[in-house]
């Protein structure tokens, strides 16, 4: 199976995963890069060029990753249907894209993987959630799976109606965490901190509880009881953060709207 892969798009998420990719082994000789802007510290050996027609005619890549903005996939798209007449996959990370969308757009008959990645995979540590439509081979399912786990964990399902659910957690989350943070160090500067510390301790106690939890092999529950102390200060706000109008209605109602936003989104 050709390996050639065609990135368009090569913004954050693009040069999150072109960087996977390389530290992977992947050779810059297998990437060609479509993208109008500049693309700094590019790799020698990568192809660039600025728009789809300037890709040469023998170029038959195995995969096309539209790494796109929603806003501009019904204009995008189009131009990569050849590929998808040559029996490449076409794996997209645009949010609110449906396969149906895609499929349309590219011609009808394409093989095509949606998937939902986040922003850890910044720095390797990001979640995508994937789903296909029946055309996709085995042998594609895996060379997707391959070049997503470059920058973190790798999810599938069968149901593409659950995308706009993996979206209001786990693609809309890194939001939730963050604000997490920014509220952990108002309450603290409350308190009576100074601003710079209170911000300091919300940022170190958040992103190392993180990377706790990543590392442990307990259940954030069984961290959580690991904290807390009986009749201790963490037990007096967990008694406040698990009340009935606590965190969970409120993460409760969260998820639901993101989730109903993606599914507008999605038209």
């Amino acid at each position: 199976m050709n390996r050639g892969i065609l990135l368009v798009g090569c913004g954050k998420m693009g040069s999150a995963l072109l960087a996977g990719w390389l530290s992977r082994g992947i050779a810059a000789s297998d990437i060609a890069i479509v993208e109008p802007n500049p693309v700094p510290d590019l790799p020698a050996g990568i192809r660039l060029f600025a728009s789809a027609g300037g890709i040469p005619a023998d170029f038959n890549p195995a995969l096309v990753m539209l790494a796109v903005k929603p806003q501009v996939m019904d204009a995008v798209a189009p131009s990569y249907s050849v590929y998808a007449g040559k029996n490449a996959c076409i794996l997209s990370i645009a949010a609110g894209k449906t396969i149906a969308t895609l499929d349309r757009l590219l011609g009808g008959g394409a093989a095509i993987v949606r998937a939902m990645p986040n922003t850890p995979a910044a720095v390797g540590a990001g979640i995508t959630v994937c789903c296909a439509n029946a055309a996709v081979t085995e042998d594609q399912r895996i060379f997707c799976s391959d070049l997503l786990e470059a920058v973190g964990e790798v999810a599938w399902i069968g149901d593409e109606g659950l995308i706009d659910a993996v979206t209001a957690v786990s693609g809309s989350g890194p939001a939730y965490v963050f604000w997490l943070a920014e509220c952990l160090a108002a309450a603290g500067e409350k308190a009576g901190l100074d601003a710079a510390l209170a911000a300091r301790l919300a940022h170190a106690t958040v992103s190392g509880s993180g990377l706790l939890m990543r590392q442990s092999p307990e259940s954030p529950a069984q961290l959580r009881k690991n904290v807390t102390s009986p009749n201790g200060t963490t037990q007096a706000a967990l008694d406040v953060l698990m009340a009935e109008d606590g965190l969970q209605p409120l993460m409760d109602r969260a998820v639901a709207a993101a989730a109903r936003r993606s599914k507008e989104l999605a038209g």
